[in-house]
């Protein structure tokens, strides 16, 4: 049993079983809550009910350590009074609760002040087809299967090397959901959805000369994720080549960092020209449409429609249709991350974005990881990040990291202790190379990211 399998194909009509409660169910709960929610005065509505269930089970020095399972429902409301609003939620279903939650949301409403920036999106921003993307997946994993699995994740890993010694244990996640949103303006929207993950982690080393790290997959069809032993090899190697690490002395290098953690370098983009901070005027790219803020081979796609991906959805948290869009074209800034009100705040129209962003892409260059170490010659390669010293007003960055010293091209040994520091304006002007060497393991997709002149500031 060394590669999950899924049973079960993607289909709302699978999913009917899965659940306690159907679609149809949900959207006769939201169908109510508007329904009632006119009835008592609001002038606007928009509800959404949701149900998911999940089983998570880790095995440590091939025990069980623990078995979870977890089954959730919620249901949320927000009513508009001309441009006052509230908003309530409940995890009851029954219509008495539902019909609460509703003058709940309505009384909140009635005691708050107007927003001439508040209300449903436009009519014309809905998505009225909601193509199918494959995003559910069940996955029929007997809790003895998930056991077996996880068994052989970690004593893969604890095999692989001698110097092995301790766990973190491996866990075998399983994940469904669906949900349906409405609005008064007619927009009734739903799906199932999955996300299943296997992951490892273990400890190499002894006394005060340990080292830890993990590997894990994750994948909307529980038969994309790894092979079991393939995760345990890669946590355990990633392990071990950590053991006998150095402080480095404070100096200015190239960065590279590995793809795992490269996507964080688009997380704080994202942040940055997304409504809520333009509009508080928190962003260190605050006015900077049109403008160049990328190095001139920077493109950047938010690409909502991927088959299967971990961040695709039809529409977006406002039932706002979807669209591919160039968010960086040749490093110039061509798009923000909207939803309806922060885009009225902008003066704007909402980009579909309600909710963040969809799967963002960093278009990916030729060179593959050992061709980037090489173009790098001397300077850090940075796999791990510790801390949250980024400043998204002004854009300074300082993070503790975790790596290795690269001289020649060649990885020399590891590296701990230190402190990464520059300007995040500068660091993505800076970028000199984009890899090929591409990690899907969230809404944020890009290779390793070798950036110019940084600072390091060790012993």
């Amino acid at each position: 049993m060394s590669h999950p399998v899924s049973t079960a194909s993607s289909s709302i009509e699978s999913s009917k079983a899965r659940f306690s409660h159907s679609a149809d169910t949900l959207r006769d709960i939201a169908q109510d809550m508007l329904d009632y929610a006119k009835q008592r005065g609001a002038t606007a509505t928009s509800a959404e009910v949701s149900e998911g269930f999940g089983q998570s089970v880790t095995v440590r020095h091939n025990e069980v350590e623990t078995i979870e399972y977890n089954r959730d429902k919620g249901l949320g409301i927000t009513v508009y009074i001309g441009q006052r609003r509230g908003n309530a939620s409940t995890s009851d279903f029954s219509r008495q609760a539902v019909r609460d939650t509703v003058d709940a949301a309505l009384s909140i409403a009635r005691y708050t002040a107007e927003d001439d920036c508040a209300g449903l999106p436009d009519a014309d921003m809905l998505a009225r087809d909601c193509p199918d993307l494959d995003l559910y997946h069940p996955w029929d994993l007997p809790v003895d299967d998930a056991i077996e699995l996880a068994r052989e994740c970690e004593q893969a890993a604890l095999a692989r090397d001698k110097r092995i010694n301790n766990s973190e244990g491996a866990t075998v996640n399983v994940h469904e959901a669906h949900f349906v949103h409405a609005n008064s303006q007619g927009f009734f929207g739903g799906y199932p959805t999955s996300r299943h993950s296997l992951s490892c982690a273990v400890i190499a080393g002894r006394d005060d000369a340990m080292e830890r790290d993990y590997w894990y997959s994750v994948a909307r069809d529980a038969g994309e994720i790894l092979r079991a032993d393939e995760v345990g090899r890669i946590a355990a190697e990633r392990t071990v080549r950590r053991l006998n690490a150095r402080k480095l002395n404070t100096m200015q290098v190239p960065v590279l960092f590995e793809a795992p953690i490269a996507s964080s370098l688009l997380g704080h983009f994202v942040g940055a020209v997304s409504g809520g901070s333009l509009y508080r005027k928190s962003s260190f790219l605050l006015d900077q449409m049109d403008q160049p803020v990328f190095a001139p081979h920077i493109n950047i796609e938010d690409v909502p429609d991927i088959r299967r991906g971990l961040a695709s959805s039809p529409f977006d948290d406002e039932g706002v249709r979807v669209q591919k869009r160039r968010i960086v074209e040749g490093g110039v800034l061509r798009g923000y991350f909207l939803g309806s009100y922060s885009a009225r705040k902008l003066g704007l129209r909402t980009t579909g974005n309600a909710g963040g962003n969809h799967n963002l892409i960093l278009q990916s260059g030729k060179l593959d990881f050992a061709q980037l170490l090489k173009q790098m010659g001397r300077g850090l390669l940075v796999t791990e990040l510790l801390g949250q010293g980024v400043n998204q007003v002004t854009g300074d960055y300082s993070r503790g990291a975790a790596g290795f010293w690269v001289e020649h091209g060649e990885i020399q040994y590891p590296v701990q202790e230190i402190t990464i520091a520059g300007n995040l304006k500068d660091m993505y002007r800076n970028i000199v190379a984009v890899g090929n060497d591409v990690m899907v393991q969230g809404s944020r997709q890009c290779g390793s990211i070798l950036v110019d002149g940084m600072t390091i500031a060790g012993r």
